[in-house]
């Protein structure tokens, strides 16, 4: 079932991908209007080998769209979706602004699949630091229920925007000739450091980024019950996001059982040799779309305790993917007229 498209962002670094992705996925499309902000409008994309050009993002724009992918910041979204609602069209939309919406599915299509047939006219894609966490989870949440998680990620730049993949290039060649530069996307500098700090301060003395974990975390599994204590921290990392997680579970699991649970698991990928020294790194996941898995073994201080490590590319499963994935939920839910 061809589709009329309208991909919003289509500039932007995620954006792009998403036009990637419908052209490698061979998504099935009647027609594709790539929009973007008023200084955007007029650049032309590449897409299967044309140059189209970008339209001004406008309610009229989305006249004669079934389905919009948007990659906006949150004022954006929230401005903007609604329009593309009352034209006709499902929107799937990776921003903040709808995430937590009761109305809302939020959707991971390995871990909640059927949450989008829910849906009133949005569906949202969560942060890109609790997408590849919640894949992660749902084979050990399916065999043992997990009951407590903690996390502490590490997150690259890639994730803060253009701005904060020049930082590191250009704060990285400042600290190397011991020159000055002024940091745009980040508090402090992050060539050569960490940072302890995503997102805002919220209550007890968690962030805004740690707090979207926690709360996306209970939405996808609808499971309010589960702890989640999460520590984000961005690192002098260009791209992929990595997490230590501990997960602990009503039922014991064997590291030989979590990692043939993992290995079974759609999105997922196991390398976890430790003597060989072969685990996830993030050089090595970049440009992947699976959620990628090592170092996988039993708590020594909980008798239902497994740790692990856990890699994805945060600007293709942790968002254009997700998104991708989810338009091909609708398509095969109207194929099959629900």
């Amino acid at each position: 079932m061809s589709q009329r498209v309208a991909v919003v962002g289509a500039t932007g670094a995620v954006g792009r991908l998403v036009l990637q992705l419908l052209e490698e996925r061979e998504f099935p499309l009647a027609s594709l209007k790539p929009l973007a902000s008023a200084r955007s409008a007029g650049k032309t994309v590449l897409f299967r080998g044309e140059s189209l050009r970008v339209e001004e993002l406008r309610p009229e724009a989305f006249d004669d769209v079934d389905l919009v992918i948007a990659s906006t910041p949150d004022d954006v979204a929230a401005q903007f979706i609604p329009q593309a609602v009352e034209r006709g069209a499902v929107v799937v939309d990776e921003s903040g602004a709808w995430r937590m919406d009761p109305d809302v599915p939020l959707v991971v299509p390995e871990v909640n699949p059927e949450a989008v047939h829910g849906h009133r006219g949005i569906i949202a894609s969560p942060n890109c630091s609790t997408t590849q966490m919640v894949v992660a989870m749902k084979p050990l949440h399916d065999a043992a229920r997990i009951r407590r998680v903690v996390v502490s990620t590490y997150q690259a730049t890639s994730g803060a925007g253009v701005s904060g993949q020049r930082d590191l290039v250009e704060g990285s060649r400042a600290a190397l000739e011991e020159t000055d530069y002024d940091y745009q996307a980040f508090p402090h500098p992050i060539a050569f450091n960490l940072i302890p700090q995503i997102g805002s301060e919220r209550d007890k003395g968690y962030t805004s980024e740690e707090m979207k974990m926690v709360h996306e975390t209970h939405k996808i599994f609808g499971d309010d019950s589960i702890r989640v204590c999460p520590t984000c921290v961005r690192v002098p990392v260009t791209n992929c996001h990595s997490e230590s997680i501990l997960v602990e579970t009503e039922r014991k699991l064997t590291a030989d059982e979590a990692r043939a649970l993992f290995e079974a698991a759609p999105g997922i990928e196991v390398r976890d040799d430790l003597a060989s020294g072969v685990y996830p790194l993030p050089l090595e996941c970049s440009g992947r779309d699976e959620v990628w898995i090592g170092r996988i073994r039993e708590d020594l201080s909980s008798d239902r305790g497994i740790a692990f490590w856990c890699v994805s590319d945060n600007l293709r499963k942790g968002a254009a993917t997700n998104a991708v994935q989810i338009a091909e939920l609708l398509v095969g839910a109207r194929a099959a007229g629900r």
